[in-house]
């Protein structure tokens, strides 16, 4: 007597992709996240409004979507994935995509989490009323070479952990 069995597929893993809010990320922190790419064959999509040269890479790559309050931001919450790894200095876009299980670290080095995402949301939203009655509170200073090392640190911690096809 034959007996079928049903051969099931598995579904290959999700990709993990490291999506760059590129409009304001500093260029040093570019640099460092193209070498890391490259070194850890990790694809990475840089999105942003405007142009931004990348290098000739194949898994590197470049998204433009159009000018917009918020366009980039939209558009790196819809096709990022839970477990994907986003860098950026935008808050909300950071608290958005802690809601989806999508991992977020500042250009700092600061990974954001749902312990300390409440106070750095509650803090932007007080510099922001105070900016909006005329207080100059000015813009964040640059970033540091010790700041620097924090990312590339960061950013190596979280690589270390993906695991490998």
């Amino acid at each position: 007597m034959l007996r079928s069995i049903a051969i099931g597929y598995q579904k290959e893993p999700p990709i993990f992709t490291i999506w760059v809010d590129a409009d304001a990320c500093p260029n040093v922190i570019k640099e460092i996240l193209f070498r890391a790419a490259t070194r850890t064959q990790t694809p990475l999509t840089l999105v942003a409004n405007n142009f931004i040269r990348t290098p000739n890479h194949k898994l590197i790559q470049f998204l433009q979507v159009p000018q917009g309050f918020d366009v980039a931001d939209n558009e790196i919450v819809q096709r990022s994935q839970p477990g994907d790894l986003v860098i950026t200095a935008d808050i909300p876009l950071a608290s958005e995509l802690l809601a989806k299980e999508v991992q977020a670290l500042n250009p700092r080095g600061e990974l954001y989490t749902r312990e300390n995402i409440g106070q750095r949301l509650n803090m932007r939203d007080f510099m922001d009323t105070m900016r909006s009655s005329g207080v100059h509170t000015g813009g964040p200073p640059p970033i540091s070479k010790s700041e620097r090392q924090s990312f590339a640190n960061a950013l190596d911690k979280i690589l270390t952990k993906i695991p490998k096809s």
